[in-house]
């Protein structure tokens, strides 16, 4: 249980259900999530965290679920139980959709059988009755209109209709036609009054026509006249409408009295359905808050790494700027923390982080954490948030402080999770301490868990010395007099009063007052806080410091002996090869040398054969030179590219054709996959140069492609974000293909989905302008693209 009432709302987790309702797709989704609590049991939490974490996994990772329809089929259910009522042809087509929608879904996850397991128990044992299905679609259109082949009496009926409405119309068009030969009409053609086919007549003609005058004009110079041939087969025409309707009635009540038997399959249908809805909302906040399920323990414990309070991280995120993480642990020995430190340095956004995911793990919702973060289950959160002051009860602001209080040491005990906001105020310090703390040893001494905010010095002296009560701090930077938002364990914190008064711009003189007038036990206990804080602060950062070198020091010793392990194992082999080459180059330099001197001697030193000898000399010298190669020269094919070329990239064997070229990029399509490459890095080939079965593959994609793809879709019926990523996979397509306009049929309905696709579109640079269709072909229902 959460006590009192309001601390569901102090906490932020009712607005953390209103944000959750924003992604639900019916009703009946939005009136679960109204009734989502904290619950106490294990394997309920476990498994409402599980559904939520797979559903997250799927939209994810996986096929979208096929959740489209969902109508409240339970009060459609509720409605045929009564004997001779029946559904109209709208709530039959909702029954069907929904009914589409059940069996889509089972089928998704019957495909995926093991994968999802605390998903598929949704719907455990639930069979498919397609007989359902199948007895609506025989009665109930694609449009939710009745067949007009539904009975055999309905046929007869619409037939004797229409052939009745044409002979009417046959006739009243003779007389029409007659009396505008008589120049008896007024300006116009026929129109209908109260329901029936009349003629404009002037006033003064009215009884050159027998009929009925069913209506006249303003001005009395025109009467709409119904001919007297003309009305009996209107009456005809009216009375086998009478007879349509009840042929209808009696279709949908038999229609009716068939799904009877199957209302308690319907309404696990509609429970379904309502899960579905429900778990996919819880999914798709964790999404939004990247939420993740942290593990679950059965004792009262907490250990939050890297949390982030879900309101706080919305709100920031809108602003471009982020939150900082909370790294909090509650347990045994560690049972409550008293947190102390500056105004406005975070120490209530930390105790309703800890309080709001909380409850939020334990009514199934995943949280910003490390996964690696644990929760456990407590069965009472006490919370005493703000300024309770009632005047019908007559409290004031430190009565309900009290009454809170009183409540918490007689109802607390080893699984209640106790949070309090700044522990003590309202009243007299001197008494308001003294009182905190003997409550605060009252609770301690029945186990409980929790986080309590103070400013108080006797508070954090008590946790000093207290077994099970820890003190903590929220970080300042005392040189910048800037809040860090960031816990520390084991030590209270300075209010810096003085330091935040000096930096607001308080007189010198009111400030040099005020420490003159507090105790100089208590100034020397702040001084020490603040300079424990100053010098803890230059400690972390040094330490920051050298653990950054030691690392680096430590992976150039891991390099270095890398490298000399190397050189220490191939060293010998080197040299002896060495040696051994340098030793055969010197056998064979000198034996040419002196083969060189003994032909020279024996050509007697002649002119000729003397510079053939040294130039064959010089040649077998030149061959053992050490030659440096000569950097190689990456020839870029800078001839004009043009739509339809084959190209190769510079660096693999990769073959590609040009979708498009800008200004230094080029867009090729690789296969079935488009990629955008650097100019430089592709050069110009022949067609002959391109093998024949990727030229093949290519032209049978494109023509393929060009032939199946159709100017035309149709998103009526579809929610906004589902008919917007159909329009983007397919304007995508019609950009590639160069198509030059597109036809895009949203319909009209209230124009909300015309409206969301057209400023969808204004952010295409291909899309130049945007047009209604012809009001006779549909007017504003449908929307006409042209494209760059």
């Amino acid at each position: 249980m959460i006590y009192p009432q309001n601390a569901a709302d102090k906490l932020g987790f009712t607005e953390i259900k209103s944000l959750i309702q924003q992604h639900c797709l019916s009703e009946m989704g939005r009136q679960m999530v109204l009734r989502i609590q904290m619950m106490t049991s294990f394997d309920q939490i476990q498994k409402f965290l599980n559904q939520t974490k797979e559903f997250k996994e799927i939209l994810e990772n996986d096929t979208p679920l096929p959740i489209r329809n969902l109508f409240d089929i339970k009060s459609l259910a509720d409605k045929i139980k009564v004997e001779g009522a029946y559904l109209t042809e709208a709530e039959l087509h909702q029954v069907l959709l929904s009914l589409q929608t059940v069996f889509a879904v089972i089928n998704y996850f019957n495909e995926r059988e093991g994968r999802y397991p605390n998903l598929e128990a949704l719907f455990e044992h639930l069979p498919i009755e397609k007989k359902i299905v199948k007895s609506i679609e025989q009665v109930i259109d694609d449009k939710g209109k009745i067949r007009p082949n539904a009975s055999a009496e309905l046929q007869h009926l619409i037939h004797s209709i229409l052939k009745a409405e044409q002979e009417a119309r046959k006739k009243i068009d003779h007389i029409f036609k007659n009396a505008q030969n008589n120049n008896w009409t007024a300006d116009g053609n026929l129109t209908i009054r109260d329901g029936r086919l009349c003629i404009r007549l002037l006033a003064e003609n009215k009884r050159k026509v027998k009929g009925f005058v069913h209506d006249e004009s303003a001005s009395g110079q025109t009467v709409f006249l119904e001919p007297e041939e003309v009305f009996q087969l209107n009456n005809l025409v009216r009375d086998l409408e009478f007879e349509r309707r009840r042929e209808i009635i009696k279709i949908l009540t038999a229609l009716s009295n068939e799904l009877r038997p199957y209302v308690p399959l319907l309404l696990a249908y509609h429970g379904l359905l309502t899960k579905l809805d429900f778990v996919r909302a819880k999914a798709l906040f964790a999404i939004q808050t990247e939420a993740v399920m942290p593990v679950l323990a059965s004792s009262a414990e907490l250990n939050l790494i890297n949390a982030r309070h879900p309101l706080l991280y919305l709100t920031l995120q809108k602003e471009g700027q982020t939150v900082v993480p909370l790294n909090i642990k509650i347990d045994e020995g560690q049972r409550v923390l008293v947190v102390s430190g500056p105004n406005a340095g975070g120490k209530s956004v930390c105790m309703k982080t800890v309080g709001l995911l909380q409850i939020m793990v334990q009514a199934g919702l995943l949280v910003p954490v490390d996964e690696s973060s644990t929760v456990g289950i407590f069965r009472q959160v006490f919370a005493d948030i703000g300024d309770d002051q009632s005047i019908e009860s007559d409290l004031s602001t430190y009565s309900a402080h009290l009454s809170k209080m009183k409540y918490f040491v007689e109802n607390s005990g080893g699984k209640t999770l106790v949070l309090i906001d700044e522990f003590g105020t309202g009243t007299d310090p001197q008494f308001g301490g003294p009182i905190a703390e003997a409550v605060l040893e009252a609770l301690n001494r029945k186990h409980i868990r929790g986080v309590v905010t103070t400013h108080y010095s006797n508070l954090k002296s008590f946790a000093n010395i207290t077994e099970g009560i820890e003190n903590a701090s929220m970080m300042f930077d005392n040189m910048e007099m800037r809040p860090l938002y960031i816990l520390e364990t084991g030590k209270p914190g300075s209010s810096y009063a003085f330091e935040i008064a000096q930096k607001i711009g308080l007189p010198p003189n009111v400030l040099n007052a005020a420490k003159s007038k507090i105790s100089g036990h208590q100034k020397k206990v702040d001084t020490l806080l603040v300079d424990l804080e100053r010098d803890k602060k230059e400690l972390l950062e040094n330490r920051i410091s050298i653990e950054r070198q030691q690392r680096k020091v430590k992976t150039l010793i891991e390099e270095n002996e890398k490298l000399k392990s190397y050189l220490e194992e191939n060293r010998k082999a080197i040299l002896k090869d060495a040696k051994n080459e340098a030793k055969n180059i010197i056998l064979n330099a000198n034996k040419l040398v002196e083969n060189t001197i003994s032909e020279i001697k024996e050509s007697k030193a002649d002119k000729e054969k003397t510079q053939q000898l040294r130039q064959n000399l010089k040649t077998e010298l030149h061959k053992h030179q050490i030659k440096e190669p000569a950097p190689k020269k990456v020839e870029v094919d800078t001839s004009e590219l043009k739509t339809g070329d084959w190209v190769k990239l510079s660096d693999s064997e990769t073959i590609g054709q040009v979708i498009d070229v800008t200004k230094d990029n080029v867009i090729l399509a690789i296969g079935d996959l488009r990629s955008v490459v650097k100019r430089k890095r592709v050069s110009k080939i022949s067609n002959k140069e391109v093998p024949k079965e990727i030229r093949r593959s290519y032209s049978s994609q494109v023509t393929d492609a060009v032939a199946n793809f159709s100017p035309e879709i149709d998103v009526r019926g579809m929610r906004g974000e589902e008919a917007l990523y159909e329009i983007e996979k397919y304007l995508d397509k019609a950009i590639m293909m160069s198509f030059s306009n597109l036809k895009i049929i949203h319909g009209k309905g209230d124009g909300i989905l015309r409206k969301l696709i057209r400023n969808y579109l204004k952010k295409y640079s291909e899309v130049s302008r945007m047009e209604d269709e012809h009001p006779d072909r549909g007017g504003d229902g449908i929307t006409y693209v042209y494209l760059n």
